[in-house]
């Protein structure tokens, strides 16, 4: 039996777009505990070379959202990083699980073999859908919700791999 890519895909960004917005959720209840402004941990980030809280956020959305628009043939939707508080957040994520889970997942499945392209430093490249989303879509989406998460823990959130991953699929 072969996993679909609508499988390997829309679940998945959903699933770990959840948890995100909830650990947002824990961020405000945070903040607000220890009376410190959210700005604080959306400005954070693990080393002074690396992407602030925000925008490792903005660019999980990024890598949701434009992996499943190319595989289903159409061209990403682009959304202005322009969010700079914990409910701008919470809102561009729930527009982008909107609009994963709008796409029609036959025409997703069926790009397998299909040439996606895409532009890295300048440079077009391409890939089968396949490989695009094993190995290009999927580690940068998971690499940047988890940076996301790194930041929040090392300010201080009490969270663990649970919020982490989220409610597993039954």
């Amino acid at each position: 039996m072969t996993t679909k890519l609508s499988d390997l895909s829309v679940p998945i960004f959903v699933q770990m777009l959840t948890s995100l917005s909830a650990l947002l959720d824990k961020a405000a209840t945070f903040a607000e505990a220890k009376k410190i402004d959210a700005k604080v941990l959306l400005e954070s980030r693990l080393a002074p070379d690396m992407f602030p809280f925000t925008r490792q956020v903005q660019l999980a959305t990024d890598f949701a959202k434009g992996p499943c628009a190319r595989l289903a043939g159409m061209e990403p939707p682009k959304y202005p990083d322009v969010e700079t508080t914990i409910a701008e957040l919470k809102g561009r994520i729930a527009k982008t699980i909107a609009f994963v889970t709008g796409l029609d997942k036959a025409v997703i499945d069926a790009a397998d073999d299909k040439d996606v392209t895409i532009t890295i430093g300048g440079q077009p490249m391409t890939f089968k859908g396949k490989a695009y989303l094993a190995h290009m879509a999927l580690p940068n989406f998971y690499f940047h919700v988890t940076m996301a998460y790194a930041i929040l823990r090392e300010n201080g959130l009490d969270i663990g791999k649970r919020d982490y991953v989220g409610k597993l699929p039954a």
